[in-house]
């Protein structure tokens, strides 16, 4: 599937467990175990096999999927326990044949949906009390390193050949793309020189000498690694505040319409307009008052609005990022009623002690970083009806330009009704849903600007107009309504006039300022050179190493560093 082949199939990211291929879901008290047995045939496009355990696109679809459930069905599970289904093989990692023939747009895609399946492993353990542990029963090779690096805990099957390794340098040409060369130094604290070693060592590390390196935490004898596992898998159990009594909420099919031009659920419209290279998303505030208390939200499930609208937004997120790659500008409105935004809001952070209200809270913040490492310009306009308030302010936040009018539209239909579009700072934007670099994205926009982040605090629960808007920093431009047609439409014609490349890589930049984190470096450093290595000739030419991977020919390298 080269970039001039046959385009890839339109990808739905919906799965269940009764229709997964790949992996199971096993449960034992306060431990669930993540199985993965790749079925070899059940690749997400015709022309590779998913030998050995080795995954696509398909397979960390499902894997999304049930950590997903996990976290939302399941409060009574403590640790998860992820190991491979084959004997001897716990996972080969990203299957070649399948990046061999994929176009590069695809390549990258596959990655960033890795890394943020990855991710979200980290953050289940971090913030949902279920603490995940590695079983590598047999040979972890890149991606499937990966994946047990993932974990809180890495244990190894100590059988004389099983081995953890990083092999994308010395066999690939490329490197490891879901943030193994960064999870080696910065969580493992393997040392720099030793990291050098291990990752251009293609075969690796097994044993005690893993162990050592700090590549995983313990190397246990074939005969005892089962109990094993299951001994400290209990002992981390005993460390969780999950409730063990409490009734998980099911993660009920989305109701979503897929038309030619868009797709429409019930609180996110998307508009495409593929001849002008945009998307128009809108996301709508909630219509009903929210519900008495904590009882009322577990009763309303997934259809409680802060839960549904996540849902749905990070559904549409992944369809367009994924199918819909020449769509290069996202316009992002918000429209509703902002009182009810805010009421809900309140009954959130009242009741964020609460397992489920947590976990919704620890979704919508895994949305938001989403959108922000989604390769697209990201603009927001304010008009009447909108309803930019608290966690919905989050969505302006995170656009590279805001767009506010400053008055209302006097030749509408509906002027006399109008009222001027005003925004709404709260606590949650100080602190509830931070980005990959660990700062709010209000600390990211007046990032060195302590003073003009405090002018925004001291308007916490105020109504801001646009010239108040502007004032404070947060918007681009206040525009009357002779102006607004025109300067919008300068704009978005603008950008799309741009070179994409150099638009994703501007807005990357812009995007995470100030200190690294290791999820950060993942996505900013990582995957930047990971995307650019995607298209060198070293790599992916006709004498590649990717390209003469299993031919039993070496591959031919350009020497030039550049």
């Amino acid at each position: 599937m080269s970039d001039t082949a046959t385009p890839p199939p339109v990808v739905s990211f919906d799965a269940s467990p009764d229709s997964y291929r790949h992996l199971a879901l096993k449960f034992d008290g306060p431990i669930a175990t993540i199985e993965l047995r790749t079925a070899e045939d059940g690749g997400l496009v015709p022309g590779y096999e998913l030998k050995l355990n080795s995954y696509d696109l398909g397979v960390d679809i499902e894997l999304h999927d049930a950590i997903q459930r996990l976290r939302f069905e399941h409060p009574e599970v403590r640790t998860v326990v992820v190991t491979g289904g084959l004997d001897k093989v716990f996972c080969a990692g990203a299957n070649i044949r399948m990046l061999a023939q994929s176009g590069h747009p695809w390549k990258v895609n596959f990655c960033k949906f890795t890394n943020e399946t990855r991710n979200g492993i980290e953050d289940a353990t971090e913030n949902s009390g279920q603490t995940y542990i590695a079983a590598v029963n047999g040979t972890a090779a890149g991606g499937g390193y990966e994946l047990a690096l993932a974990c809180e805990e890495i244990l190894l099957i100590d059988d004389g050949s099983s081995a953890v390794s990083l092999p994308e340098v010395p066999l690939l040409a490329v490197l490891p793309g879901t943030g193994g060369l960064t999870r080696v130094v910065d969580k493992r604290k393997v040392r720099k020189d030793r990291a050098d070693v291990f990752a251009t060592k293609s075969e690796g590390f097994r044993g005690q000498t893993a162990v050592d390196w700090k590549l995983v935490d313990a190397s246990i004898p074939r005969s005892r690694f089962a109990e094993a596992v299951h001994e400290r898998a209990l002992e981390l159990a005993e460390r969780s505040h999950r409730p063990a009594d409490a009734r998980g909420i099911a993660l009920t099919p989305l109701h979503r319409e897929v038309t030619a031009d868009g797709l429409e659920y019930q609180h996110v419209s998307v508009k495409i307009d593929r001849d002008a290279g945009q998307v128009d998303i809108t996301v709508r505030g909630p219509v009903d008052a929210p519900p008495a208390d904590v009882a009322a939200i577990h009763a309303q499930g997934a259809d409680f609005y802060p839960m549904a609208v996540s849902r749905e937004l990070d559904d549409a997120i992944l369809r367009l990022r994924t199918n819909e790659l020449e769509a290069g500008t996202w316009v992002i409105r918000a429209g509703g009623d902002a009182a009810k935004v805010l009421a809900y809001s309140d009954l959130v952070r009242a009741n964020g002690d609460d397992w489920y209200v947590n976990e919704i809270g620890q979704f919508y913040k895994r949305v938001l970083k989403r959108l922000d490492v989604t390769s697209r310009s990201l603009i927001a306009l304010v008009e009447p009806g909108s309803c930019f308030a608290g966690p919905l302010l989050e969505l302006l936040l995170a656009c590279d330009r805001q767009y506010m009018l400053d008055g209302t539209f006097t030749d509408a239909e509906d002027a006399d009704s109008q009222t001027a579009p005003t925004l709404i700072v709260t606590e949650v934007n100080f602190g509830a849903f931070p980005m990959s670099n660990g700062l709010t994205r209000l600390q990211s926009r007046f990032y060195g600007d302590d003073e003009a982040l405090a002018a925004v605090g001291a308007e916490k629960g105020n109504l801001i107009d646009a010239s108040a808007a502007e004032e404070l920093g947060l918007i681009t431009y206040a525009l009357d309504d002779i102006d607004w047609e025109d300067d919008v439409r300068i704009a978005l014609e603008e950008r799309a006039s741009m070179s994409p490349d150099a638009l994703t890589g501007m807005e990357a930049n812009h995007r995470f300022v100030g200190p690294e984190t290791m999820e950060s470096k993942i996505f900013a450093r990582l995957t930047a050179w990971q995307n650019w290595i995607f298209i060198r000739p070293n790599a992916v030419g006709p004498e590649g190493a990717l390209r003469k991977y299993g031919t039993g020919q070496k591959a031919v390298f350009d020497r030039k560093r550049v």
